[in-house]
C-alpha cells in the first residue's frame, strides 16, 4: 500500500477489520489508516493465524494479502466462505500478484475486491466503505421441485462422502486427548449435505495405540472412533 496518506479522521460506526499480510511495514500502514477511521484492526501474519482470528471474533471486513505462509490467501477466501460465522464477510484482497489468471483465482475463492499493489489509502478505504455500506450477502434457498411419479432421493446419498489425503482444508496439529502426544495425519473426507453446505473430518492415529480419532472441521471438534 502507498505510503502517501491524508485520509481524515471518521467517527462511522466502528468496525472490525482483520488484516492478514507476511509484512510488518505493510500491517503498520494498514493499522496506521484504519484506526484513524475508528476501526479496531485484528492482524495475522500468515494464513492459518488469519483463519483462526477470523472464525473467533468475526470481523466486520478482511484485508489479506494471496501469499500467505502456511495457507495461502486463496484457501483463506475459500475457508471463509464455507463457513457460516465468515460466508457474508467481505473480503478485500491486496496483492502484489499481477497475473490475470491468479487475480480471477482470488475472485472464484471469494474475494470481493482485488486490488494490486501499491494501492493508497484512498482508493482502498473507498472500497471498504462500499462494501460495508452494502446489505449482507444471503445464498438464495434450493427450490425443491417435486414431479409426479417421480422418486425421491435422499440428500446424504445425493452428495456422497469421497476421502482423500489432500483436502481443500489443511488438517490441524492435534495431540491425543489421552496420552497428549502428537496425532498422526491419516485421511480426510470430504462430504455434506450438498455442494453448498460441505464438510470435512480428518482422521488421525494416536502413535501409542490410543485409538483413531476424527476432527471435525466445521465445529472444530475432536472425537474418538474407536
Amino acid at each position: 500500500m502507498s505510503q502517501t496518506s491524508s485520509v481524515p479522521p471518521d467517527h462511522r460506526r466502528p468496525t472490525r477489520i482483520l488484516v492478514a499480510d507476511p509484512d510488518s511495514d505493510t500491517r503498520m500502514l494498514y493499522r496506521e489508516v484504519l484506526q484513524r477511521r475508528g476501526s479496531d484492526v485484528v492482524d495475522a501474519v500468515d494464513g492459518r493465524d488469519a483463519m483462526v482470528r477470523a472464525l473467533s471474533v468475526r470481523p466486520s471486513l478482511v484485508i489479506t494479502e494471496l501469499h500467505l505462509p502456511i495457507l495461502d490467501g486463496f484457501a483463506l477466501c475459500s475457508v471463509l466462505r464455507r463457513d457460516s460465522l465468515t460466508r457474508a464477510v467481505p473480503i478485500v484482497v491486496v496483492t502484489a500478484e499481477r497475473r490475470p489468471s491468479e487475480v480471477d483465482r482470488a475472485r472464484a475463492a471469494g474475494a470481493d475486491v482485488v486490488l494490486i499493489k501499491p494501492v493508497t489509502p484512498e482508493a482502498l478505504l473507498s472500497e471498504i466503505d462500499r462494501l460495508l455500506e452494502q446489505p449482507p450477502a444471503t445464498e438464495p434457498r434450493e427450490r425443491k421441485v417435486t414431479r409426479p411419479g417421480a422418486r425421491r432421493t435422499s440428500l446424504k446419498k445425493a452428495y456422497q462422502r469421497v476421502t482423500t489425503t489432500t483436502p481443500a482444508i489443511p488438517p490441524p496439529d492435534l495431540w491425543c486427548p489421552r496420552c497428549d502426544r502428537p496425532l498422526q495425519y491419516q485421511r480426510s473426507f470430504v462430504g455434506g449435505v450438498s455442494q453448498r453446505q460441505p464438510e470435512q473430518w480428518d482422521q488421525f492415529d494416536c502413535p501409542a495405540q490410543c485409538g483413531t480419532f476424527e476432527y471435525r472441521q466445521r465445529t472444530r471438534s475432536v472425537r474418538a472412533v474407536r
